[in-house]
């Protein structure tokens, strides 16, 4: 039925193997961090499915567990004693698109006692636009209005997207 729709099957989509993987760790501060994002090209965008485990958790009544995540344009998580992955650049943003509209711009994280799972179809760039790009968690939820970045947080974990042989 969805066929029809040109929208993606789900249930074959998931029994193959993903085309691109990105192997996220957390920063120095946040060591205990780690997950993974699959990358499937699909006729109608790419589906983005991310696993995380370790996020902080706030404290106290009415705090939010939710982080940002958005595909930034560098290549490397690696960076400096100020920001641990300085190199992982800005959004990814080929367009010049005024924030939430980089095409890097992702669906927040929620997370429930450190852990988070979030799958999401974008057709804001290809599978072959974000190799080599990288894909970073936030400390703070997006606000989807400042710019240039959603007042979004520092960067607490990284990934490196690559292609999954």
């Amino acid at each position: 039925m969805y066929q029809e729709n040109n929208f993606p099957d789900f249930n074959s989509l998931f029994n193959r193997r993903p085309q691109a993987r990105a192997q996220i760790n957390g920063s120095i501060l946040y060591p205990e961090i780690q997950g993974d994002a699959w990358f499937y090209q699909t006729s109608s965008g790419v589906l983005v499915v991310a696993d995380i485990e370790g996020l902080p958790n706030p404290t106290g009544n009415c705090q939010s567990p939710i982080f940002a995540m958005h595909i930034h344009e560098g290549g490397s998580c690696s960076g400096n004693s100020a920001d641990p992955f300085a190199n992982a650049g800005m959004h990814y943003n080929p367009n010049n698109c005024r924030h939430p509209y980089h095409a890097g711009d992702l669906p927040p994280l929620f997370s429930v006692n450190g852990d988070a799972f979030l799958a999401v179809l974008t057709d804001r760039f290809t599978l072959n636009e974000i190799i080599g790009k990288t894909i970073i968690i936030h400390s703070s939820p997006d606000d989807f209005a400042t710019q240039p970045s959603g007042n979004s947080g520092s960067k607490i974990a990284c990934g490196e997207i690559r292609l999954y042989t």
